[in-house]
């Protein structure tokens, strides 16, 4: 399982009572004096009516642990500024998939298996945007890719790295260099003369951090420098991240403070097993990591107070600060999508909304609508403007019936 990144309010509180339901769509509760009546709105059909998930990992604490360790990677921005291009992050609970994506050599599969990986969150950036049609860096390109896998005790964590670069130098040991990073001595480096990448890893608490770096340069001190301030970047995040301990995973709730359940979906089901896709609370550094300018989103962020994403399907939810947070944030979204990025009519009716839609673009997710309520600011997708208005008074309406 796995997740590359992809792509509050209004006048006084709105409180409605639970009331019985009026329609299929749920519309319950009554209208408080000088407040509009959600009930009024056209949802559309959605369910609106206050919701609960149930609080059961269902055995995927894995997964949810993975979804956490997003708080425990730092964006490339903060490395250096200019690796300033976000080029997206994973969650993997499978190792072949971790092999398979994100750059970990064949060899490593059978170490991390034999030492009880968990679960690995990985995030990348660069200098520049991938060349036309590439998944993969400019070769050319200052880039760093980092992954953070997990494990069940900080000696298993150890006993991977050290495993990990033994075997990875010795494929080609007559040709590599073993390095040496002073301020981190258990940082195990090497790079091969001539060749402009330097491969590291490290040790900490429960975690084995595998970093691969490249410079236009094959330059040594360069790539070593690099290696450095990567590290000083990532240790304080994983020092500073509480990890869940490994016999204690599946104690971990996908919906612990009801954000999820304040987003509209056709698949309400009380019992929705976690996935990095579909059903996720990420951490800020998720909502910065797969973005073209880091440092442009990390100030919007950090100046709305934003401090969780949820999604479930293709909508998401953004607690902030407050409501003036919110409609900050959803003006600040909206014009970071630029030119190609055309604005519509609001839903009838919704305060503090917005819509629009990608020129020229047909795909079912190509309008938008953007809703903001108290700390809530709310985000649907749909293939047409009216089911995106429709989507965008259906999640005012679940906001103010959730709180």
């Amino acid at each position: 399982m796995s997740r590359r990144s992809r792509r509050t309010t209004v006048m006084a509180s709105i409180v409605v009572a639970a009331a019985g339901l009026l329609a299929a769509c749920g519309q319950s509760g009554h209208p408080v004096a000088g407040e509009m009546d959600v009930r009024t709105l056209d949802v559309g059909g959605n369910s609106v009516d206050r919701f609960h998930y149930d609080t059961s990992s269902n055995g995927h604490g894995d997964v949810l642990e993975g979804i956490r360790m997003a708080a425990a990677v730092a964006p490339t921005s903060k490395i250096d500024q200019s690796l300033n291009y976000g080029r997206g992050s994973f969650v993997h609970t499978e190792v072949a998939d971790l092999v398979k994506y994100d750059g970990l050599p064949d060899l490593a599969k059978p170490i991390l298996e034999s030492h009880g990986f968990i679960v690995a969150f990985s995030a990348s950036g660069s200098d520049r945007p991938d060349p036309q049609g590439s998944e993969h860096a400019d070769p050319n390109a200052n880039q760093v890719s980092m992954v953070l896998m997990r494990f069940g005790s900080a000696d298993a964590a150890k006993a991977t790295a050290r495993e990990l670069e033994d075997k990875d130098f010795a494929v080609a040991a007559a040709q590599n260099v073993r390095l040496t990073i002073s301020e981190y001595p258990d940082a195990l480096a090497h790079y091969r003369p001539g060749v402009n990448t330097i491969g590291v890893r490290m040790a900490r608490k429960d975690f084995v951090l595998s970093i691969f770096a490249t410079r236009p340069s094959a330059d040594q001190r360069d790539l070593l420098s690099l290696a450095k301030r990567t590290l000083d970047a990532e240790i304080p995040s994983i020092d500073a991240f509480q990890e869940t301990s490994a016999d204690k995973l599946d104690t971990l709730s996908p919906d612990p403070e009801g954000l999820l359940a304040r987003v509209i979906t056709d698949k309400r089901e009380t019992g929705r097993a976690p996935d990095p896709d579909t059903f996720a609370i990420y951490h800020t550094n998720w909502m910065v990591h797969a973005v073209s300018d880091q440092a442009q989103r990390k100030a919007l962020l950090d100046r709305t107070g934003t401090d969780a994403l949820g999604m479930v399907d293709a909508n998401e939810i953004y607690r902030v600060r407050d409501a003036a947070a919110g409609t900050d944030l959803m003006n600040g979204f909206i014009t970071s999508l630029g030119s190609d990025f055309s604005t519509d009519s609001a839903p009838d009716k919704v305060p503090n909304s917005r819509c629009g839609h990608w020129v020229n673009d047909r795909s079912d997710d190509a309008y938008r609508c953007y809703v903001g309520y108290r700390r809530y600011m709310g985000v649907v997708y749909a293939g047409d403007l009216a089911g995106a208005q429709k989507k965008g008074a259906a999640e005012y309406a679940l906001l103010a019936n959730s709180l």
